[in-house]
């Protein structure tokens, strides 16, 4: 669940204006996506709007919370509701590269050696645990999750748009893990917790069970967009209006980090990036055609909290980067 959003920026009336893009199909198009994922996952609501915004703002996401709390399931289901080509890849200590990439395969018959394609190879990829593989399988995925290519015996291999991981972690379990690198981190669009379920959610998930009794969850869900149709909403994405100002704010807010007393790592200029990818999108599923400093605080969360890393005198006293964030948030000024 995120912080409570401060309320430090100017509200904005949005009762008496007109778009200058159709946002309709984009807001329809989100609202029977959430309608679908909720007939079987039950509460969420965060974690799935996350989940809507990294697809459209062709990021890739890491999934982080215990066991049993649906996230994998989530992932499928979402894939379903998309139309789209997806694998599930269960990293382990043993996975090589050519498992995820593909290899090489002589053809006896043409005398000569085909690539055989490997499960990256999908529009959503779900790579369960990805910190259960080593450094080797995890670097194999730095080319791929930054250019949507892999390369292999010197040939380039493009995949299909659109491509998004999911990727999930267990954040207690961490005996025969591998921490994934810096570098590797920051090409994942947002960082996801998923924390457990409310009493009452938990309750409407066990009636929800026991009433569907043994009908496939996946059989439940229509699909609602196709790739076509994602390309198509990305395009009217780039439509939406950013301030001057704003790219100011943006800049200033990530510009802080690195010299941040509680930071021993700020956040990159891809972190900037990111954040005003996703406060387009924000602003849009909103039904506004231009970014408010709302949208770019409701950003900062899920793009900072995995590419920040805290000193390690503010870890040992407890300190969590969303604290920073608030931090961060109030010593900015909000434009006006």
């Amino acid at each position: 669940m995120e912080p409570e959003q401060l309320n430090t920026a100017p509200e904005n009336n949005t009762e008496n204006f007109s778009n200058r893009i159709v946002l309709t199909e984009l807001k329809e198009a989100v609202t029977q996506l959430k309608q679908q994922l909720h007939k079987v996952i039950i509460g969420q609501e965060n974690f799935i709007e996350l989940l809507i915004v990294a697809l459209l703002a062709d990021g890739h996401v890491l999934i982080e919370g215990a066991p049993g709390i649906a996230k994998t399931l989530t992932a499928k289901l979402f894939a379903k509701t998309t139309n789209t080509n997806f694998q599930r890849i269960q990293f382990t200590p043993d996975l090589m590269p050519s498992d995820v990439l593909g290899t090489s395969v002589f053809n006896s018959k043409t005398a000569d050696f085909e690539f055989k394609k490997g499960p990256i190879f999908a529009n959503l990829v779900l790579i369960d645990e990805i910190n259960r593989a080593p450094a080797k399988t995890q670097a194999a995925l730095f080319e791929v999750m930054e250019e949507q290519q892999i390369t292999i015996d010197g040939a380039t291999y493009n995949l299909a748009s659109p491509f998004m991981v999911l990727a999930t972690q267990n954040p207690i379990e961490q005996e025969g893990t591998y921490a994934l690198p810096e570098a590797q981190l920051d090409r994942f669009l947002f960082k996801i917790k998923v924390d457990y379920p409310s009493v009452e959610a938990e309750i409407n998930i066990l009636q929800n069970q026991h009433q569907r009794k043994t009908t496939n969850p996946i059989s439940l869900i229509e699909t609602i967009l196709t790739p076509e149709k994602i390309s198509t909403l990305k395009e009217t994405l780039q439509e939406v209006i950013v301030e001057e100002k704003l790219f100011t704010y943006i800049a200033n807010l990530v510009n802080n980090t690195r010299s941040h007393p509680h930071l021993y790592l700020g956040a990159s200029p891809r972190a900037s990036l990111a954040i005003l990818k996703t406060a387009k999108v924000f602003a849009a599923i909103n039904g506004r055609d231009f970014v408010t400093p709302e949208d770019i605080q409701k950003s900062l969360y899920p793009v900072l909290r995995h590419r920040i890393i805290l000193s390690p005198e503010r870890e040992m006293e407890g300190l969590q980067p969303e604290n920073v964030i608030d931090m961060l948030i109030k010593s900015v000024e909000v434009p006006r």
